[in-house]
């Protein structure tokens, strides 16, 4: 009795997982995760976290769903790790509440606008090797990026050449819109397939005229070619 007691009296949404650490700050459960050589998000996160350090590991990946549970939390930091990916329901579950999301220092070139425009969250996004493009901007003019780290968004890759290596606001505020290149490129696509459907119609109707031209004069030959009605003796 005393021992089916006990389980009943374990916090069992409380524990910890066992390569983190766990404890108070100001009233509020920290699980602290840094640097623990981590490829992925521990599934046994306590669903009463408010702050979650998962900093200096080697996660690769944001899942959807990841933080579904934890709808206490208002901190997450996976800065330096080495993300290349995050799925679009990445933060499901905790836009609402969330405050602060550091994606600093890992390797993140481009991530669906889905993912982020719902946060509520202000988010470090510095130091990734970026892919500026049309949903990178939306999120800069939209989200809640913070202003420390703004600048050391930087183009990685860009549409344009003179774009890489400069930071994302710098280009924008020079008057550049990625969301115009991307316009223009799928507008010269549609021109030139259009053009091409254009080409092969009119070579068809050139080979079709042709064509016929060739069979009423082979037609017009062979007329002429049969003997002529032979005159009647006079």
């Amino acid at each position: 009795q005393a021992f089916f007691c006990l389980l009943l009296c374990i916090p069992w949404g409380s524990s910890c997982p066992r390569s983190c650490q766990c404890t108070e700050r100001a009233g509020a459960k920290a699980v602290l995760c840094s640097s623990r050589h981590l490829e992925e998000i521990p599934e046994d996160i306590p669903r009463d976290a408010v702050f979650l350090k998962l900093d200096a590991n080697s996660i690769t990946r944001i899942p959807s769903n990841a933080f579904r549970h934890l709808s206490h939390l208002e901190e997450i930091d996976l800065s330096r790790n080495a993300i290349e990916k995050i799925d679009r329901a990445a933060f499901k579950g905790v836009a609402a509440g969330l405050r602060s999301l550091d994606l600093s220092g890992n390797r993140i070139r481009s991530i669906p606008k889905e993912a982020l425009l719902a946060l509520k969250a202000k988010l470090r996004l510095a130091n990734n090797p970026w892919h500026c493009e049309c949903a990178l901007q939306e999120v800069l003019w939209e989200a809640r990026l913070d202003p420390d780290s703004v600048q050391d968004i930087t183009c990685h890759t860009a549409p344009r050449e003179e774009y890489v290596g400069k930071p994302l606001l710098q280009v924008l505020d020079a008057g550049a819109n990625l969301c115009g290149v991307r316009q223009r490129t799928t507008d010269v696509a549609m021109f030139v397939t259009m053009f091409g459907w254009f080409t092969m119609v009119i070579a068809y109707v050139i080979c079709y005229v042709r064509h016929n031209r060739e069979e009423a004069c082979g037609h017009g030959e062979r007329l002429r070619a049969l003997p002529s009605a032979q005159a009647p003796a006079e």
